[in-house]
């Protein structure tokens, strides 16, 4: 009987390694991110960690059962032949609470305290305060998506003095949160805000969901920060909105195109701060997956189980 067999498409050091294979000694665990590692092993993997773009011409004709993803967002996987297929899918929700959440208090800390333009001001050796004298202390902050990241920020939020208000799908109350809305009602969430912090999921009902209208609603003093996905956003409204002034600035790290085209305004504008996409980079982001999320979830496996900790729900798309 051939052995069960592991794809875990990633370098892992050695001691992650070892707590995985004690609890599956009997498996074939294949590792590396190189594809010439896993590429003839995808057929017959009966579980995949760390989702790559070549495996999907493979993936129709597997036998895999249970894909645990390496990031936070699922919108690369080719959900529909992986729903057919019956596959289970868990994500890496979670583990970029703490890095993300930081990115997003330097965002807010660097445009409120104009960190970014003294820095450019450094380069060419000017002495100017720069209109400087805004401050975050028990200003009302907008958590657009109060999941485990919108908790972590409404958690450091509270620090600060500030007023938080937050948006779920649910409209369900959450700690450190003092006023909960749902997405029908972001037009009364949006004008209240002194900062409107984005870390939702792209699906169908989040995409676009901000526009020239929402940014209109917002105060001309507010600050728009977004470390969800790009497409949450019509790019060019978000352009013309800082340019207009309509708001006060935007702290950025994801965008409709990534890498940002150098011909992007964005790039140009200095009342924006644009980060690489990097808000989620830790140094402990394998400890914290290997062993928070896919640890926890291959002993449910094991039993029989449903993983069940970030488990997808194909429906809602997250």
């Amino acid at each position: 009987m051939p052995k069960r067999k592991l794809i875990i498409s990633q370098n892992l050091n050695e001691i992650l390694l070892q707590k995985i294979q004690e609890l599956i000694p009997e498996w074939t665990v294949i590792t590396g991110r190189s594809p010439e590692k896993w590429r003839d092993h995808i057929a017959d993997a009966e579980v995949i960690a760390g989702w790559k773009a070549e495996m999907s011409v493979s993936i129709a004709a597997s036998d895999v059962k249970w894909l645990q993803t390496w990031s936070a967002g699922e919108n690369a996987l080719p959900l529909a032949n992986l729903e057919q297929k019956n596959v289970q899918i868990t994500t890496a929700n979670g583990v970029h609470a703490y890095p993300i959440s930081e990115t997003i208090f330097a965002l807010m800390l660097a445009l409120t305290r104009k960190v970014d333009t003294y820095i450019k001001q450094q380069h060419t050796k000017t002495w100017h305060h720069a209109h400087m004298k805004q401050e975050i202390h028990e200003k009302t902050i907008g958590i657009i998506g109060v999941g485990k990241i919108g908790k972590e920020t409404a958690k450091i939020a509270k620090a600060f003095g500030m007023t938080v208000l937050g948006m779920r799908h649910s409209g369900k109350s959450e700690e450190f949160v003092d006023e909960m809305f749902t997405q029908k009602q972001l037009i009364d969430l949006l004008p209240r805000c002194d900062y409107i912090v984005v870390t939702l999921p792209l699906t169908p009902e989040t995409r676009n969901m901000f526009g020239k209208n929402e940014f209109k609603l917002m105060k001309r003093s507010a600050f728009f920060i977004n470390i969800g996905r790009g497409n949450l956003v019509i790019q060019n409204e978000l352009i013309q909105a800082l340019k207009d002034k309509d708001i006060a600035g935007a702290g950025l790290d994801v965008f409709e195109t990534e890498p940002l085209p150098e011909n992007s305004p964005l790039w140009e504008l200095n009342n924006v701060i644009i980060t690489p996409h990097t808000s989620g980079n830790t140094e402990f982001y394998d400890q914290r997956l290997i062993q928070d999320i896919f640890i926890p979830n291959l002993k449910d496996y094991l039993n029989g189980k449903t993983p069940s900790t970030n488990l997808l729900d194909y429906k809602k798309g997250y």
